[in-house]
C-alpha cells in the first residue's frame, strides 16, 4: 500500500509543481486524523491543492470562503421548518465532507472559528442540539494570508491552533518550477486529467497499519525531551501541550510507514517537529522581535542529542 500512496503523491505533484513535501504532509495528516493550516500569499495554488487531494482519494470536497459575516450555522448547518411537509428538516453544512477547505479562516469571527472545533476534535457537528456524524476520514485544510493580519482579521486562538497537526508555510516556486507550472497550464487545467488512485477504504486500511508502527523507548524519550525543552525555554511563554506530543508521535509513525518501516527513527521525529510544534508555542514578547516560532523550534532541535537508533523495538 506504500507504493500506492507514493504514486498518489507523485500524481498530485504533477499538478501542484514543487510542493512534494507539502503533499506528503497532507497524506500524513489525513492518515492520523489530523488537520492542516496553510499559510501563504494569494495565488499560490492552495485551492487547487485541496481539490487535487480530494480527487486522488475519491473523497468529497467542500469549500468555505470565510468573511466576518459568515455564521456558525453556515459551517455546520441548520434545522428549518418546511411548510410543505409541516415538519422540521435538517440541512447539513459544508463541514460534512471528506476534505473541507476553510479559506482565509482568520477572516471569520472567533465564534465562527470555534464552530469547527467540535468537527476537528470529535468528528461530528451539533446542529440545534442534534449530533450529526462526519464521515471518516475527514480533514480540515485551513488557509490564512500572512500579509493580512490587521483590520478585518481575527487571529486564531491557541486552543484552535492546537487542533491543527501541521502549520505549513507555502513558499514561492523556483524559476524552473514556475516555468513548469506555466507549461503544464498552457492548454488545459492538469487537475482535469487527475483520476482517483486511492479509495476511502484504502485509507482506513493504511490508518490501521500505521497504528502498528512501533516507537522504541529511546525515540520516545527523544520526542519528550524536545517537548519538555519547549516548556523550559526562556524565550517561550507557553510550551507544547500533551496533545502536541501525541500529534508528533502519530505523525512520526505515519512518516516512518511512508518510508516502508515498521518502526519510528529519530529522523522521523526531527523532520516533522518544526511543522507539528511551531504553532503550538507562544513566545515571550521580547523574543518575537528576535526570531519566529519555527526558528525557536529549530534551535531546540539542535540542542537535543539524537539517539542512535539502528532498528525498531
Amino acid at each position: 500500500m506504500q507504493h500506492a500512496v507514493s504514486k498518489a503523491i507523485d500524481a498530485i505533484s504533477n499538478v501542484i509543481i514543487g510542493q512534494e513535501n507539502v503533499i506528503e504532509k497532507l497524506f500524513i495528516a489525513i492518515l492520523v486524523d489530523g488537520h492542516v493550516l496553510l499559510e501563504s500569499v494569494p495565488g499560490s495554488g492552495k485551492t487547487k491543492l485541496a481539490k487535487s487531494f480530494a480527487k486522488i482519494i475519491n473523497g468529497s470536497f467542500n469549500r468555505i470562503q470565510f468573511t466576518p459575516d459568515v455564521l456558525p450555522s453556515d459551517v455546520t448547518g441548520i434545522r428549518f421548518f418546511n411548510p410543505k411537509t409541516q415538519d422540521f428538516e435538517m440541512r447539513t453544512g459544508p463541514v460534512v465532507t471528506t476534505i473541507l477547505l476553510a479559506d482565509e479562516i482568520n477572516r471569520a469571527t472567533p465564534k465562527t472559528q470555534s464552530s469547527l472545533l467540535e468537527a476537528m476534535g470529535e468528528g461530528q457537528a451539533t446542529i440545534d442540539g442534534i449530533t450529526v456524524p462526519i464521515p471518516d476520514p475527514f480533514m480540515v485544510l485551513a488557509t490564512q494570508n500572512p500579509i493580512e493580519n490587521g483590520q478585518g482579521t481575527f487571529p486564531l486562538p491557541q486552543a484552535q491552533l492546537d487542533r491543527f497537526l501541521f502549520k505549513i508555510n507555502l513558499s514561492y516556486p523556483s524559476i524552473e518550477e514556475e516555468k513548469e507550472i506555466l507549461r503544464t497550464n498552457r492548454s488545459e487545467d492538469p487537475l482535469q486529467s487527475l483520476t482517483p488512485m486511492l479509495s476511502l477504504q484504502d485509507l482506513q486500511e493504511v490508518k490501521a497499519d500505521i497504528q502498528l508502527v512501533t516507537m522504541s523507548e529511546a525515540v520516545t524519550d527523544y520526542l519528550l525531551r524536545i517537548v519538555q525543552a519547549t516548556r523550559e525555554h526562556p524565550d517561550i511563554m507557553h510550551g507544547v501541550s500533551t496533545r502536541g506530543a501525541l500529534s508528533l508521535m502519530k505523525a512520526s509513525q505515519a512518516h516512518a510507514w511512508l518510508r516502508g518501516r515498521s518502526f519510528v527513527q529519530p529522523e522521523d521525529v526531527k523532520a516533522l517537529a518544526p511543522f507539528v510544534l511551531s504553532h503550538r508555542i507562544v513566545l515571550e514578547m521580547t523574543a518575537t522581535f528576535k526570531s519566529g516560532n519555527m526558528e525557536v523550534i529549530q534551535a531546540i532541535l539542535h540542542t537535543i542529542d539524537v539517539p542512535v537508533e539502528i532498528e525498531g523495538s
